[in-house]
């Protein structure tokens, strides 16, 4: 308990009692609920500096707005029990639609980041008419399901890669059918379809934001984040929030430059499931059986462990880059392959920095990330529960 009232007090949180901003203050509570998890009126209080009065006024709202549910009071103190609140999953649900290059996932996603139901289908390359069929045809399905109606869903999210026509030549797709995604807008044709507001955001910047919104991060405001799914991707955090950039790519580590390799000189040229893709298919191994969910990936070795190693290298050296230009605290490292696989490359990732020249910069802590193979899917939910919850406290550094 101590512990959790040092972090409180030592949040740079800090909230104002002006009543022209409640909308802030609530969304700060909320913010700092989903980071502890659960927190009561007295620790609320230490952490934004606001008056009790104030926060009595800040957890009715939230509570009356059902964003919030009550706890167990907790006895056995001086004084009067204490009753911690949390955050109230069936407050809001949204539909979630990853569209990634060899997989499209539809799923009912609530206001806590459970996941109620969701239906995936697997195809070598994506084209918009048949990830409009797919949702078409399971909208219906997945939402009853998830034992709810269209009508109870808040908003749709989508999380795509921004460019699905760039690098086809690396996994074999049609130009010429990917070149339809350059012109076609998918929040109009998804808003026809489903009757909702779309929000669309970047793949990986998705993921990354998944993490922050459903992780615990709490003792970290500055982060480098990888995703590795058929090409790796990232995003950065940033004083608490994520940073998309001007053009929602900001920590796109693909294209990033790492010590030349005969196979190419770039990150996604190593650090890619389509490099394992490509192993397993010299084996006679289906290629986008590492894409089968509960898939056994031991039937990979060894192409898997040297996948391992080859993208472990490569992760690290675009690890040292990014401290070279921002002093990140920790490296994030998360992808669509089961834990066991993501354990690995993370031990492997930390060795060779460990081995690694580091003059000028620290090392930062490399940490396994908590959501998975998830990550997307619920990055889509988010995403909108971050524009309509949350702070972004990078805009309130810009203001």
């Amino acid at each position: 308990m101590k512990n959790k009232e040092n972090l409180l007090s030592s949040s740079l949180k800090r909230g104002t009692n002006l009543q022209s901003v409640r909308s802030y203050n609530e969304k700060l509570v909320l913010q700092l609920i989903r980071e502890h998890g659960e927190l009561s009126k007295a620790e609320a209080t230490i952490a934004t500096g606001l008056s009790a009065n104030a926060m009595s006024q800040i957890f009715r709202t939230l509570e009356s707005s059902n964003l919030l549910k009550r706890g167990k009071p907790i006895r056995g103190r001086i004084g009067q029990p204490s009753t911690p609140l949390s955050i109230n999953g069936k407050a809001n649900y949204y539909l979630a639609l990853n569209i990634a290059r060899r997989t499209v996932e539809l799923s009912v996603i609530d206001f806590k980041g459970q996941i109620l139901h969701s239906c995936k289908e697997r195809y070598e390359f994506p084209i918009p008419a048949k990830i409009l069929q797919f949702v078409k045809s399971n909208l219906n399905d997945v939402v009853k399901t998830a034992k709810l109606k269209l009508k109870d869903m808040a908003s749709l999210g989508v999380a795509m890669p921004f460019e699905l026509w760039s690098w086809t030549e690396m996994y074999s797709s049609p130009a010429d059918l990917l070149d339809q995604w350059r012109d076609f807008d998918i929040s109009t044709a998804l808003e026809q379809i489903c009757n909702l507001d779309v929000l669309v955001e970047n793949d990986a910047t998705a993921a990354c934001r998944s993490e922050l919104v459903f992780g615990s991060h709490i003792e970290r405001e500055d982060w480098v984040y990888f995703y590795i799914d058929t090409f790796i991707g990232g995003g950065i955090v940033l004083n608490g929030s994520v940073f998309p950039g001007r053009r929602g790519n900001a920590g796109g580590f693909g294209p990033m430059r790492v010590p030349h390799h005969r196979e190419g000189n770039r990150l996604i040229d190593h650090a890619s499931l389509i490099v394992l893709e490509r192993e397993l298919a010299k084996k006679g191994i289906d290629p986008l059986s590492c894409y089968i969910e509960n898939q056994n990936w031991n039937d990979f070795e060894p192409m898997l462990s040297d996948w391992i190693t080859r993208a472990a290298n490569n992760i690290a050296h675009a690890i040292v880059s990014s401290l070279s230009v921002m002093d990140f605290e920790a490296a994030v490292i998360d992808g669509s392959f089961p834990e066991e696989v993501k354990n690995r490359l993370v031990n492997q990732v930390d060795k060779f920095l460990n081995e690694t020249d580091l003059q000028g910069v620290h090392k930062p802590e490399i940490i396994s990330g908590q959501i998975g193979a998830k990550a997307q899917s619920k990055g889509a939910a988010a995403s909108i529960i971050s524009k309509d919850y949350l702070i972004d406290n990078n805009m309130l550094h810009r203001g």
